[in-house]
């Protein structure tokens, strides 16, 4: 019996030398990758590192195509405005028949022009004076010129600088509408706006 338990003794201690034995060597093999496995740990650091790169320059792309946009639609908006003020400062005013009196509701249109300027300084503004067909050619270009210098003095009281202001007369020579009646000329007693 002391045999038969010496023998089981010794295959179990076996078993046991044969099991450390073989785990160790499993370590070992884990621990130290072939040439194969070593290269194909490479190349998946390698194509983890190519991927994150992809990522970064695939970010950085959209991040400068969303600031292009977002420049274009600044510049839209901006050159929509414009547009508008400029087509703010077109807008006429009329005058009564052989007057150069502002009306109130001119007054009013001069106040938005004046605030125009005021905020856009690399606009100047050409002022034409315009009379109806009535009176002599002399005396209109006279009369346009008061109408146009009208408008430029009330542009300086609200001040707008009198160098980004000109003035000019065309008296009767360029109606607005060509026919002889009292609608026409009231159309045609008017200063009309340039942007220079």
């Amino acid at each position: 019996m002391n045999s038969k338990w010496q023998r089981f003794l010794f295959l179990v201690l076996m078993l046991v030398c044969i099991a450390f034995v073989t785990g160790c060597a499993k370590e070992q093999i884990e621990s130290r990758p072939t040439g194969l496995q070593a290269e194909v740990t490479e190349e998946s650091a390698e194509d983890a590192k190519s991927s994150e790169e992809l990522a970064a320059e695939e970010a950085r792309r959209k991040a400068e195509e969303y600031e292009l946009q977002q420049a274009e639609a600044e510049a839209a908006e901006k050159e929509e405005a414009r547009a508008a003020d400029i087509s703010q400062l077109k807008e006429l005013i009329h005058f009564d028949f052989d007057s150069y009196e502002l009306k109130s509701q001119d007054r009013e249109i001069l106040k938005e022009k004046a605030s125009i300027l005021r905020n856009r300084e690399e606009i100047d503004l050409m002022i034409e004076g315009h009379c109806d067909e009535r009176g002599t050619e002399e005396y209109n270009l006279a009369l346009g010129e008061r109408r146009a210098r009208a408008a430029y003095e009330y542009l300086i009281l609200l001040g707008v600088s009198p160098d980004r202001l000109n003035i000019i007369s065309y008296g009767e020579e360029k109606p607005l509408d060509p026919r002889h009646n009292e609608q026409a000329w009231a159309k045609n007693r008017r200063a009309q706006f340039r942007v220079d």
